[in-house]
């Protein structure tokens, strides 16, 4: 494929000093609103001119190598993908699991850190100046991808949701989730403060903070199998989820069980929803994206049959 024919999507977001001037009108204002709470503006400037370098830098080096759309992230629900192009998405980690979510195709994703000194970047393995080599080594078949497991939820009206790293499903402010839960023959009736579904990916995570709660309660009476995911999580592609149940309340109409457990293909999991107006299910901490969840809908939760593809 020549460079003409080429397509790359490279997916950007807003600096938090971008997102305060869009709340405070200017910058001088959002400089007031910052200061004035004893915190560091340099910090937002600093951040927002390294990562506005980054952006011009990354986009030079793919236009060498191809046509190139720059999108925001705001914009990623309603995109439309094309199933040939090249994602690179200029980090952090949060976005390049956003960006996969929204993928339909098993296009490759690069994820690149536009300031190493900043961000970790788990899923952020290349570098600005990285860009332009790994992306020809990309289109010459000559790199090697890492399957990342999804997650789906499905709902019985024809709605339905991805994540890359977990679930939640339960109400939408602190009060009670109520609902059925079956896997196969297995069935109870639940209040509790929602159900957290990870996957391999999202394993270090929120998933991590459920089962260090577990730990401290349980000590060491915790099975083998829950303790070597303590830390480590499990594999990125491993072929199941893992569900957790929070502060399950025992009464004499709701049981507690079903708190803890594996999703398969074969094993997935149906909640009936109990709560009158105020069920929601989001994905991967987003919540301003969500599904309803109340009376009557069924919620199917398992592995999605799409998966993600990270560059390595």
């Amino acid at each position: 494929m020549s460079a003409p024919d080429r397509r790359i999507v490279l997916v950007t977001r807003k600096t938090r000093l971008e997102e305060l001037i869009v709340r405070f009108n200017t910058i001088e204002q959002a400089r007031f609103y910052v200061e004035h709470l004893g915190a560091d503006f340099a910090d937002y400037e600093s951040e927002h001119r390294v990562y506005g370098q980054a952006v011009v830098t990354t986009e030079a080096a793919l236009s060498r190598l191809g046509r190139v759309h720059r999108l925001d992230r705001t914009l990623l629900a309603n995109y439309m993908f094309a199933p040939d192009a090249l994602v690179v998405v200029l980090g952090q980690d949060g976005l390049v699991a956003n960006t996969l979510k929204y993928l339909k195709n098993t296009q490759p994703v690069m994820g690149v850190n536009p300031d190493a000194a900043r961000w970790d970047g788990v899923l952020l393995p290349f570098g600005v100046d990285d860009v332009e080599v790994v992306a020809k080594e990309v289109f010459a078949g000559k790199r090697s991808s890492r399957r990342v497991t999804m997650a789906r939820a499905a709902l019985s009206d024809g709605q339905e949701l991805h994540a890359v790293n977990d679930l939640f499903i339960g109400p939408r402010t602190h009060i009670s989730a109520r609902y059925q839960i079956q896997q196969g023959e297995l069935i109870e009736h639940h209040s509790s403060s929602g159900i957290i579904v990870s996957t391999g990916l999202g394993s270090t995570g929120w998933f991590q903070s459920l089962l260090a709660g577990a730990t401290a309660i349980a000590g060491h009476g915790l099975p083998k199998a829950v303790q070597a995911m303590q830390g480590h999580g499990f594999a990125w592609d491993a072929p199941q989820l893992r569900y957790t149940v929070r502060e399950p309340f025992p009464s004499k109409t709701t049981q507690t069980n079903m708190v803890f457990g594996a999703i398969t293909a074969n094993q997935p999991l149906r909640l009936v929803s109990q709560m009158p107006g105020y069920g929601v299910i989001f994905s991967d901490g987003i919540e301003a994206d969500f599904l309803e969840f109340n009376s009557g809908m069924t919620a199917t939760i398992g592995v999605a049959e799409r998966e993600g593809k990270l560059v390595v």
